[in-house]
């Protein structure tokens, strides 16, 4: 797939739609492989996928999932979630995520992927703009994400701070070190 060149501020997520999960289904993969490869084995991303790495509809179904798309492709996802899971997809859940509450619970900042031609061009960034005002809309005041390791530097960039370092146990004994991070922020900080 080859795309023409476009400015890096003209990202305009909008919201993903149900029709959208077979794009999402082969750019996460995609993204994973080329991506997360310096700081995860083949063995890792195969474990992870479809598990950790997936469409979660509960997003999508929530008005809570962002897709920036180019010239008719999805070339970045991502989104954040009024649910209690930290992450993964909702494959292995069974019926409804429960509800967070805002006065008291942090929104989750999840599932962010970018078509490896387009790393490192403001796609991340411009979904998590969005992202971020969506939540504050929401009435939450807190986020929390448990970043890839690769995904560490763009939440950093946004004020997130270490809250740990752990690892996700996944199938054959393997495990997917990962970071929790944090930011609490007011109405005013958009």
């Amino acid at each position: 797939m080859t795309f023409s060149t476009r400015a890096e501020n003209l990202w305009e997520p909008r919201l993903a739609r149900e029709e959208d999960v077979p794009q999402l289904e082969t750019l996460i993969p995609l993204s994973v492989r080329a991506l997360q490869a310096s700081f995860y084995s083949p063995a890792q991303m195969n474990a992870a996928l479809g598990t950790i790495f997936g469409v979660d509809r509960q997003l999508i179904r929530d008005g809570t999932y962002f897709v920036v798309e180019m010239e008719g492709q999805i070339v970045g996802c991502g989104g954040w979630s009024l649910r209690r899971s930290l992450y993964g997809s909702d494959r292995e859940r069974r019926g409804e995520d429960p509800r967070l509450d805002p006065a008291s619970d942090p929104a989750r900042v999840r599932a962010f992927f970018v078509h490896p031609e387009f790393a490192r061009r403001g796609i991340g960034r411009s979904i998590m703009d969005a992202c971020k005002k969506a939540i504050v809309a929401a009435g939450f005041r807190k986020i929390e994400i448990v970043a890839t390791l690769a995904g560490e530097p763009l939440y950093a960039s946004f004020g997130c701070k270490v809250v740990e370092r752990f690892e996700i146990p996944m199938a054959n004994g393997l495990r997917l070190p990962v970071v929790r991070m944090a930011k609490s922020f007011q109405k005013s900080q958009l």
